[in-house]
């Protein structure tokens, strides 16, 4: 793996980038500027205190904390003393963070203080107890430390700066031989996927992986020095940690972090620093171009646009090009499995194959699509994606049995996509195997049907989800947000559908909302559409 890669670690990117980029802003966070040089130096003084703090190299180190610059230093200072950083969804409850702290046995563990008004520290309390100094949560014995990224922290708990300057016990010469010793076949991060189907799984992917995966990212996208980068997309998050903090590294970007997604704030930002490069999920860009503030604002620095989803509506291409300014608009397709990245479109392609795919695979990936035997599909025909190599998991956490259903003998991940490609390689993923539904004997796939949505005038984003019908089996529900100041009836969206698309697509049911549910990334939770619709037709036969 490292005779690929001019790094062979993380840690050796770290330093790599001081040195090439030196005195050039790596991290804007508010008030606060950092060079490359001075990010290195954070980051060996962090390497120092998690090494002081008994990480040993394979030791687990959790980062339960929204986006800034503190983030940034706690996890690449946990990489450089040779921990697996295990990145944690901010929006966990007490008993979810407890899961996975327990799960990896993680010994050390980065927290924020507060954020949008819960304490973290006081959930996971709740859940697993008030420990003491050296086991601070009593149903964690495992957790020897919590650091908490504030001045002041609860009591069992150590504050950012005491945690720091802990460190200083710790030679620079031990800290650099502990860097050093990190390669890339070395575990680098853990990072658990949503769990909405049962447990989170914990994915494991080591550094030599990640630099590869995401040099070829950021090559591909046409990042470079100078750019500057707002991550809204979370840390916990392949798209935030690894094609945010380093991919910016490997190429010389400025680092802006956003802690959480606000439309006003992010369109004040991007004005402020010059933000060039903004990758983020579709509702980002709709939320955006719906604000009606946005004329406000100077926007004529953006440059750079990286999106994914099942399929991004060609109007929506067209006005990031032509509303928001951006010269290049992207879509990329991954998994947590695949670290975050199959395949890509790539810069000249005309628009309407980065709107209706998700370009082609990375080199040095396989990509096919297969049927229900697991035989290739031709092209135009859809089946299930299946991907095999070098960016593809190491497995899931202690857990072989479901690794074992995830990957097969033959290294190929089944992702549980449904997707066609087209002569040149061109992936559209269609749906998730289990969000298809079938409305008498014919297969409707959502994504489909929501893009065609999607390209009605009044329409932001459509969400689709299957019910149950006495005649069809399942029939479709359509649920809609609308355009700033626009309004439809749901027996015009219909009408627009018998227009667009064949009969047995068309929804039986449309609801305008005015909110989806969403995880942090942005996706749009289904199965809370799934529920919601349940209980209403379950009143209904009442």
């Amino acid at each position: 793996m490292q005779g690929d890669l001019e790094w062979g670690s993380i840690p050796a990117l770290v330093d790599s980038a001081a040195e090439r980029f030196g005195d050039r802003e790596a991290v804007v966070d508010g008030v606060v500027r950092v060079t490359f040089a001075e990010l290195r130096d954070r980051v060996r003084a962090a390497a120092a205190a998690a090494i002081a703090a008994g990480v040993e190299k394979g030791d687990r180190v959790a980062v339960w904390a929204p986006n800034s610059r503190d983030w940034i230093t706690a996890a690449l200072g946990a990489l450089a003393a040779g921990g697996v950083i295990v990145p944690m969804n901010t929006r966990y409850k007490g008993a979810e963070a407890q899961y996975v702290l327990e799960k990896t046995r993680a010994k050390l563990l980065f927290v924020s203080g507060t954020f949008l008004g819960a304490s973290y520290v006081a959930m996971l309390r709740s859940s697993a107890g008030e420990g003491v100094p050296g086991q601070p949560f009593a149903a964690l014995p495992h957790l020897k430390t919590a650091v908490v990224l504030a001045d002041s922290a609860p009591d069992t708990c150590t504050t950012w700066a005491d945690f720091l300057a802990a460190g200083e016990s710790v030679s620079a010469e031990a800290a650099a031989e502990r860097a050093a010793s990190v390669n890339g076949d070395d575990y680098g991060d853990i990072i658990f996927t949503s769990g909405t189907t049962g447990r989170p799984k914990g994915v494991m992917t080591t550094h030599g992986q990640s630099l590869r995966v995401f040099e070829a990212w950021s090559s591909t996208v046409g990042l470079t020095a100078g750019d500057r980068y707002l991550i809204v997309n979370p840390f916990f998050h392949t798209f935030g940690y690894k094609a945010g903090i380093l991919a910016s590294l490997i190429q010389g970007a400025t680092m802006i972090p956003q802690a959480v997604f606000d439309v006003d704030a992010t369109l004040a930002q991007i004005q402020a620093e010059k933000v060039t490069v903004l990758p983020g999920a579709p509702t980002i860009y709709t939320s955006l171009l719906d604000s009606g503030t946005r004329g406000k604002y100077d926007l004529s620095s953006l440059r750079l646009a990286v999106t994914g989803a099942a399929s991004v509506p060609l109007s929506l291409v067209t006005r990031m090009s032509t509303d928001l300014g951006f010269d290049t608009v992207l879509t990329a397709y991954g998994l947590t499995e695949s670290c975050g990245t199959v395949s890509m479109c790539r810069q000249g392609d005309p628009a309407e194959i980065i709107a209706a795919t998700s370009g082609r695979a990375i080199d040095g990936v396989e990509l096919i699509t297969v049927d229900e035997a697991g035989k290739p599909t031709a092209p135009g025909e859809a089946g299930e994606v299946w991907v095999r190599g070098y960016n593809i998991m190491k497995g899931y956490f202690e857990d072989p049995e479901e690794t074992a259903k995830a990957v097969d003998a033959d290294g190929w991940l089944h992702t549980g996509d449904v997707g066609i490609l087209d002569e040149q390689g061109n992936l559209r993923i269609t749906d998730r195997i289990k969000d298809m539904y079938i409305v008498g004997g014919f297969n409707a796939y959502p994504a489909e049907i929501e893009s065609v949505l999607a390209g009605h005038p009044a329409v932001s984003e459509a969400a689709v989800i299957g019910v149950p019908d006495a005649r069809m089996g399942e029939v479709g529900k359509a649920y809609l947000l609308l355009r700033a100041g626009e309004t439809v009836t749901p027996d015009e969206i219909i009408d627009f559908c018998r227009k667009e698309m064949a009969n047995y697509k068309v929804p039986r049911y449309v609801e305008i909302v005015t909110e989806f549910p969403r995880n942090p990334t942005g996706k749009v939770m289904k199965f809370e559409l799934r529920a919601q619709a349940a209980e209403e037709f379950a009143a209904q036969a009442k």
